[in-house]
């Protein structure tokens, strides 16, 4: 059965979010909600909403006028396998000595390479999207310097893409993977058992650092933090606090035009910028505590 989605976009959190609420107050309630800033620096926001049958077009004129939205561009959605879709038209990717597969192309791992599988789900980070492939080139590159840490977070972690390969590189490492959604910390944990480190990631569900093991684990040698703008430059002090006197973390989730703001945040948090790089519209940061 189709579903459908109906979605608009919208100046600042504060209306977003009462606008968000109030389709969810609908007597016709719809399937989810979503609330998104959309990063390209316009201020605008985006409200998704997805329904079981066509929703009202007048109740969902009313309300767009109502929180100064634009109208809802509202669209037919076929069933589809999303993750038999996306296993079928991914391709491993290589990063240096890492190459992140799927179980489909289990045969196409090369010899002498750092292996990990990753599986297309629900939780973010196949290693496709230019962050995630950014941080792995930035480790890489760090691992090829001599870099050696030996306590390791992974912030954000997803899929624990990043939490992985460094643990698959730094057998005497501790290496702490953490997400703030629950399922993404489910799936990171059924790939590090994939994977063969068991025991080697510890899994948790934290937003940033806020949680017991983390603070216990600190000062961290290296952070790993792929996720978006707003929440870099929230947690650059944090940061600051958890990462020992010339650590490093790499950062992604930003985009090149948003690079410089988050630079500026931790500059002033007490770090210094080592390397950036590009990919596509994507950038990753790698910054040293002073």
């Amino acid at each position: 059965m189709p579903t459908y989605s109906a979605l608009t976009t919208l100046p600042g959190e504060e209306p977003a979010q009462g606008l968000a609420a109030a389709l969810e107050d609908l007597d016709d309630a719809p399937l989810g909600v979503g609330v998104f800033e959309i990063e390209d620096g316009s201020g605008l926001w985006e409200v998704g909403a997805y329904f079981e049958e066509a929703p009202d077009d007048i109740v969902l004129m009313i309300l767009a006028e109502a929180w100064g939205a634009k109208p809802f561009a509202v669209s037919e959605l076929p069933e589809i396998d999303w993750v038999a879709k996306v296993r079928r038209e991914l391709s491993p990717v290589e990063a240096g000595r890492f190459f992140v597969f799927g179980s489909h192309d289990a045969d196409k791992v090369p010899e002498g390479r750092i292996a990990l599988q990753i599986e297309a789900t629900v939780a973010f980070g196949t290693g496709h999207h230019g962050t995630t492939l950014g941080c792995l080139r930035a480790f890489d590159r760090l691992f090829d310097e001599g870099f050696r840490p030996a306590n390791v977070a992974d912030i954000g972690c997803g899929t624990a893409v990043l939490a992985m390969a460094a643990a698959a590189v730094l057998p005497e490492a501790r290496v702490i993977a953490s997400d703030i959604d629950r399922v993404a910390v489910d799936v990171a944990e059924a790939n590090v058992a994939i994977n063969g480190l068991a025991g080697r990631v510890e899994c948790l569900e934290a937003a940033g650092f806020e949680h017991a093991v983390l603070h216990d684990a600190a000062p961290f040698d290296l952070v790993f933090a792929n996720i978006l703008k707003g929440p870099l430059i929230e947690l650059a002090p944090s940061m600051a606090a958890h990462l020992g006197t010339g650590g490093i973390a790499i950062l992604s989730g930003l985009l090149v035009v948003q690079a410089e703001s988050i630079i500026d945040a931790y500059v002033a948090a007490g770090f210094t910028l080592l390397s950036r790089e590009d990919i596509g519209e994507w950038c990753t940061l790698v910054l040293r505590r002073n």
